[in-house]
């Protein structure tokens, strides 16, 4: 019997490592269509000689896509972007590049496409970003039409650029942002006198409900797994709802670095933001700052983890073996109670 042919565009990123060290221990043969090829030689040993195999393709161009599906029994779209760099807009990447890799599976007769879309993809969203995927999502469903899309809440991981950023950030700051919060009580603002238990964070700020790599990963080979599935879209979240507050006191508390929490109004992240999209790879965008006054989290209308047969890890259980690194020297073997 001839082993399952798996093409996985994106593959050397973040969820995509994840992937391709679980499909590998189930024997698929792996393409990893990549724009780097050198670059992606480090997942090799995750599998048999010759198991997984980085294939050179070029966003743009048709003939390179072609190939890197050529022969493929699945295919997988990771390819995803957080800020627009040059060429590397979200138009580009999110909605062209998605149909293209959609219109190529269609003519090499793939019998089932994996899109990689994200929580809160809406047409009617104030973020490009989320448009995109929206949009990126109809794209992909026009040319492949039974095309299963999985829209995963914020992923955290060890290479995750959300929880290592802030806890690196607390190394060298004596306070850290809490997003979507007023900077003061408008009670105080305006001298009135307030009741003592007035809450300075208001409720906490944006909510998030994170999910972790391996679980995003799991849930993908399950729907590979399972043949009846079709034309679906699944959302992924971990089991907790968190306000950022909640994060940060995380992050400070797996990191063993005690900082004070400042409110940090929308209208102020987005002026320092504006400073930052210079950079090629910033760490905050205007567009990051609107999607951040959106809560994050499913609607509980779409199938799921629970759908997939699989449940979820919680940060908790995951955060204190990654971020312990981040602690002093003093403390890194220990943990608070």
């Amino acid at each position: 019997m001839s082993r399952r042919v798996v093409t996985v565009f994106g593959g050397s990123g973040f969820i995509g490592r994840h992937l391709i060290q679980r499909l590998a221990k189930q024997g698929v043969i792996v393409r990893v269509a990549t724009r780097d090829t050198e670059a992606a030689n480090f997942l090799k040993p995750l599998g048999e000689i010759g198991q997984i195999a980085p294939i050179p393709f070029k966003i743009g161009d048709e003939a390179s896509i072609a190939r890197a599906v050529h022969g493929s029994d699945q295919v997988i779209n990771l390819i995803g972007i957080l800020s627009e760099w040059g060429k590397s807009t979200f138009e580009s990447i999110h909605v062209d590049a998605a149909r293209a890799i959609a219109q190529a599976a269609t003519e090499a007769g793939v019998r089932q496409l994996v899109h990689v879309s994200a929580l809160g993809a809406s047409a009617e969203s104030a973020s490009v970003y989320a448009r995109s995927k929206a949009a990126g999502e109809e794209a992909v469903k026009a040319a492949f039409a039974d095309t299963v899309i999985v829209r995963p809440a914020a992923i955290f991981g060890p290479e995750d650029h959300f929880f290592n950023m802030f806890a690196g950030l607390a190394r060298i700051t004596p306070v850290m942002p809490v997003f979507g919060c007023p900077l003061i009580p408008k009670l105080l603002l305006f001298g009135i006198d307030a009741p003592v238990d007035i809450d300075f964070y208001g409720e906490g700020g944006t909510r998030l409900q994170p999910v972790y790599v391996g679980d995003v990963a799991d849930a993908i080979v399950a729907i590979l797994d399972d043949k009846t599935i079709k034309g679906k879209i699944f959302e992924l979240a971990g089991p907790q709802v968190y306000s950022f507050k909640a994060m940060m006191d995380m992050i400070l508390k797996e990191s063993g670095r005690p900082r004070i929490l400042i409110p940090y109004p929308f209208a102020l992240a987005s002026f320092w933001a504006w400073f930052l999209e210079f950079l090629p790879n910033p760490i905050l965008t205007r567009d990051q700052v609107t999607l951040l006054k959106t809560d994050n989290v499913i609607s509980g209308e779409l199938p799921g983890f629970a759908d997939l047969g699989l449940k979820p890890a919680s940060a908790e259980a995951v955060l204190p073996s990654y971020l312990r690194r981040f602690r002093p020297p003093a403390k890194r073997h220990l943990r608070e109670a």
